[in-house]
């Protein structure tokens, strides 16, 4: 997303390119765009480059995203209609300069468009080899869930990744996403993990120099945020490493997640990212971090995860979890 200056606060095309180079030089090999990032430049940039260097295209894993309308006043320029969807492709694919995406993510919820439409036309695409795999972006849990269950009955293709906000400052994804992607066998692959920087290392409490152009538009922490970052800043401290570093760290070993979207704008904020990769959180250091960062999540999750256990095995242990007897089961509790 941060390809292309086109929305004032993004890197130049030489930057971005600078950035491609050493993502791959240090081992990297999955890249991640959409086609309205920024209204199809960073396409365009991630496709000059491959197509500049023959032969590296098929070592990438190459995902875009389709659903943004590039086309003012056009209702069929966006969104998950077959119509669009086939469209969206054709320009993904020309921008890209290729001939086929690796992953295919639908990026958001086409709340008109039935979901079969959408799966259809997606699995049309596999067949004809223009993408390989489908992936689900910002959809709610019960419609990925229900579009998995469509494409197993109807054996069309299913999605094989899921991604979401999930940071130490967004975690109430917890609470219905990541259980669902875990049992529906989604790889989580968690966007803005240092959520808009606020955990860069670049916010401390008391000083509040920010990057006035990506800052204007996502404004600054609340107070509820900057406990988590005080401890942020501590814990990376202890670790001997950066609080970007710690943060992604932190965000890579949550369950579920196979990996991370990093999106710098800088080549050296995306060094800083990479670095994250040889981080390893102590348990007390990831517990702390766990602690301060817990969420409120909606009903009924805390419910599924705490009472449920007791009321179910009433006391043993299961799967390796222990569980407490409910409180209104006693040894001399009388069984009708």
């Amino acid at each position: 997303m941060t390809f292309g200056e086109d929305h004032g606060w993004g890197a130049s095309v030489a930057e971005s390119e600078a950035m491609i180079t050493e993502y791959l030089e240090r081992g990297g090999n999955s890249i991640d765009t959409a086609n309205i990032y920024p209204n199809g430049h960073s396409e365009k940039i991630i496709g000059d480059y491959l197509a500049a260097r023959p032969g590296l295209r098929d070592r990438i894993v190459l995902g875009s995203k389709f659903f943004g309308n590039l086309f003012l006043g056009d209702p069929n320029g966006g969104g998950a209609g077959r119509k669009a969807v086939v469209a969206q492709v054709e320009e993904s694919l020309r921008r890209l300069r290729t001939d086929y995406l690796d992953i295919y993510w639908l990026h958001n919820w086409d709340r008109g468009v039935p979901i079969e439409e959408t799966l259809r036309a997606l699995d049309n695409l596999v067949t004809a080899g223009k993408i390989r795999y489908v992936g689900l972006s910002d959809l709610p849990a019960w419609k990925a869930a229900e579009a998995q269950i469509v494409a197993h009955f109807r054996g069309w293709t299913q999605a094989i990744g899921l991604q979401l906000e999930y940071s130490l400052l967004e975690r109430t994804v917890e609470g219905e996403l990541i259980p669902m992607a875990a049992e529906h066998g989604l790889g989580v692959l968690p966007w803005s993990p240092l959520k808009s920087g606020w955990l860069s290392g670049k916010f401390v409490r008391g000083n509040d120099a920010v990057d006035t152009r990506r800052g204007a538009l996502v404004g600054g922490p609340a107070e509820r945020d900057w406990q988590v970052i005080d401890v942020l800043h501590e814990v990376a401290g202890e670790a001997g490493v950066t609080p970007a570093a710690t943060a992604l760290a932190w965000v890579g070993a949550r369950p579920g997640v196979t990996s991370v979207l990093i999106g710098a704008r800088r080549l050296d904020q995306l060094k800083a990212n990479l670095d994250a990769v040889d981080v390893r959180l102590s348990p007390r250091q990831t517990e702390r971090l766990d602690e301060v960062s817990t969420p409120a999540l909606n009903f009924p999750a805390d419910n599924n995860r705490l009472l449920a256990p007791r009321l179910a095995f009433a006391g043993a242990t299961v799967d390796g979890q222990p569980s407490s007897p409910s409180p209104w089961l006693t040894p001399d509790a009388v069984r009708y």
